[in-house]
């Protein structure tokens, strides 16, 4: 009996403490903030909360006039339910009922294997996406997947980066895609550069919600709206990015080459205008062969071009008489032999005519007069061996560094020294601008999203290197390289007939393998130019490495390039003698009906050029706000871009150029002038596997 009383007292105390650990747990719970680790309050209200991102919309690029070069566009990915149990009434199938029948009319849309495809749409699943062709695809695509009216077949929507124009620029625009977030990040060019200001801030919306997910009645909602993106406007003139990209084009179908940078500059204020090199890539494609941007990150010795700030560093120093002869073929330096390229000289030469015939000799003896540690300072104060501080990543310095006598003699020709085609460009303003250097800019300016200006590119000075008179001088030498008398000086072959080109031809070895390369055409080979002389408006920078050719195709692309940018900018005429009656402005035709359009130019006096059979405007050229002479021709790319042969009898160089490059073909040009034939008959259809020959 005591035994049971002595349990029974022990069970009751256990409880009680039972009891006492509990409602003690309670109140420790209730009074502490952190249980276990975890943040209590916040552990319930995020049970309890519901918070939803509001994603901010990226900004756009755009050229100078404002035409769309980045933006955001809607995609969809391409998915096909498989299982019966979608349809509940038979006439209205919701699945994939003939696969034969799918197979047939869908593969050739997406470009898909036929045995692929058939594979994915007989898998024992709900449904399948039918990647990776059908992910990612434009409006236009859908459009013609929902025309064949295929049961089970559907789209999920998204958004991506869509670049109207394809390789256009592309090294300049960069390019952005999905991140495993989903996120679009800029990962080249203007993209990745400005990818902070065109990603703009995410919002989101948080309220209480039930157990359902529903908002709790008289809860509060807080909401922090998303903020686009800023829209950045390029400098890059759309049209004269055109005669470059064509020009480029010409040259390596035509030719070999490892690759070609061609540059424009505004002589004035420093802004890019136009930049297109080979190799070169499409946004939309990613098939990028090379990451490095040849505008800043290409980097090689400039050979003869740097004679331009040698000789001007002798004229600034006083040390230059261009009168006073000298003996041309070589010079000795320490227990070296410097040479011109004419190895035997032209005997006793005046300098003036020394920098024409581009002579290293006289090179050496000018810097041997300036002095290692003054010619160092010119080159510096110039912009070599640092960054120009342009808006694209990537940018490398060069290199700019001598101590021996024959290392001053290698840097006043170009040798032992180290570029980039932007460098080149920056000093190049120093000529345009009575000695001082201008710093280079692509970024016109940058808008939020309600149209106001947050940043403006403008000229910017940077070092006042030479007097007027420096300037003045090298200009008469520069003009005297291309259109003087002198047979053998090495620019008489850039020399254009619209407008006064003046300029300095380069040929420089490169290392290889610790040591220069030896051969014919292993090299690189450049030419840095002015125009017009006396009122000068760009500045043209080429460099082709391993060209197959002679440089008489360097200056084809050159004289093409400036004669076209002379037209189009009426610098061979006054403003005031220009006959506006005889000159119409351009509007937008994008997404316009093809044959009203059409209609509307011919009535202008214009000729259009319908490329493919669509019917809508897809791509136009010359684009908007540009004025062009009557009798133009101007391009119009429908949505249905079938490559039809047309009669181009006739045409120009630059017309069949525009032509071929919008419809994505390879061609050959013979000779020079308007097209007499042509080797695809007119009316056929023209494919991949084509090659357009003409003749000039």
């Amino acid at each position: 009996m005591n035994n049971a009383i002595k349990l029974n007292k022990i069970l009751i105390i256990c409880i009680v403490l039972l009891f006492g650990l509990i409602i003690g747990k309670l109140i420790y719970v209730s009074a502490s903030t952190n249980i276990d680790g975890i943040n209590i309050k916040e552990f319930a209200a995020s049970r309890t909360t519901e918070k939803r991102i509001l994603y901010a919309s990226r900004g756009s690029i755009y050229d100078s006039s404002g035409e769309v070069l980045s933006e955001n566009v809607n995609s969809y990915t391409v998915i096909a339910y498989l299982s019966e149990s979608r349809t509940q009434d038979k006439n209205d199938p919701q699945h994939v009922v003939d696969i034969e029948n799918t197979v047939k009319k869908l593969s050739p849309v997406l470009g898909m294997d036929e045995k692929r495809l058939r594979e994915l749409l007989s898998r024992e699943a709900y449904q399948v996406e039918l990647g990776p062709e059908g992910r990612g695809i434009s409006e236009l695509e859908k459009e013609k997947i929902e025309k064949l009216n295929l049961p089970g077949i559907d789209f999920i929507k998204d958004s991506k980066r869509y670049y109207p124009y394809g390789s256009f620029a592309s090294y300049i625009v960069g390019y952005a895609k999905k991140n495993e977030d989903g996120n679009i990040v800029g990962e080249m060019g203007i993209e990745s550069y400005y990818d902070k200001e065109l990603s703009g801030k995410d919002g989101y919306i948080e309220y209480q919600k039930d157990a359902y997910g529903y908002q709790i009645s008289g809860t509060d909602i807080r909401e922090t709206k998303a903020v686009s993106g800023h829209n950045i406007y390029l400098t890059i003139d759309s049209n004269i990015q055109m005669y470059l990209e064509n020009a480029v084009n010409e040259l390596v179908s035509n030719n070999k080459t490892e690759w070609v940078t061609v540059t424009i500059a505004d002589a004035n204020t420093g802004a890019i205008v136009g930049a297109a090199s080979s190799p070169t890539f499409d946004p939309n494609k990613l098939d990028i062969k090379n990451y490095n941007n040849p505008l800043v990150s290409y980097v090689y010795e400039p050979g003869s071009t740097m004679k331009i700030f040698s000789f001007m560093s002798s004229i600034e120093e006083g040390k230059y008489n261009g009168d006073e002869t000298y003996a041309s073929g070589n010079i000795k330096v320490d227990d070296y032999y410097i040479y011109d390229w004419n190895k035997g000289g032209w005997g006793l030469i005046p300098f003036d005519i020394g920098f024409g015939r581009s002579s290293n000799v006289a090179a050496t003896i000018l810097a041997q007069r300036v002095g290692k540690e003054k010619l160092k300072e010119y080159y510096n104060k110039l912009g070599f061996g640092k960054n120009t501080g342009i808006e694209l990543y990537g940018e490398l310095p060069g290199k700019v560094s001598f101590f021996y006598e024959t290392e001053l003699a290698s840097v006043s020709y170009g040798q032992g020294m180290t570029v980039t085609p932007i460098q080149m460009v920056q000093a190049l303003t120093s000529i345009t601008n009575k000695g001082t250097v201008l710093k280079p800019y692509i970024v016109d300016k940058i808008t939020d999203e309600n149209g106001e200006v947050v940043y403006e590119g403008k000229r910017t000075e940077l070092n006042k290197v030479f007097k007027e008179s420096t300037t003045e001088k090298i200009k008469e030498l520069m003009d005297n390289t291309v259109n003087g008398e002198d047979l053998s000086a090495t620019g008489k072959i850039y020399a254009t007939n619209l407008v006064r080109l003046i300029g300095k031809t380069g040929t420089a070895q490169y290392i290889e393998n610790g040591k220069y390369v030896e051969g014919g055409n292993r090299n690189i080979r450049s030419f840095a130019g002015i125009f017009p002389r006396d009122n000068p408006e760009y500045i043209i920078y080429i460099a082709v490495k391993d060209l197959d050719a002679g440089s008489t195709e360097i200056a084809k692309l050159v004289k093409s390039v400036v004669e076209s940018i002379s037209k189009y900018k009426n610098l061979n005429e006054r403003e005031s003698n220009l006959d506006k009656t005889k000159y119409v402005t351009l509007d937008s035709y994008l997404n316009k009906d093809v044959k009203e359009i059409s209609k509307k130019i011919s009535k202008l006096g214009l000729t259009p050029v319908v490329i493919g059979s669509g019917e809508k405007v897809v791509e136009q050229y010359p684009k908007k706000e540009n004025t062009i002479i009557i009798g133009s021709k101007v391009f119009l790319k429908t949505n249905k871009n079938d490559k039809i042969m047309l009669d181009i009898t006739g045409w120009n160089q630059d017309e069949v150029m525009t032509l071929f490059n919008m419809m994505d073909v390879d061609y050959s040009i013979k000779g020079t002038g308007k097209v007499k034939s042509f080797n695809i008959k007119v009316g056929k259809k023209i494919n991949k596997q084509l090659i357009i020959n003409l003749e000039s």
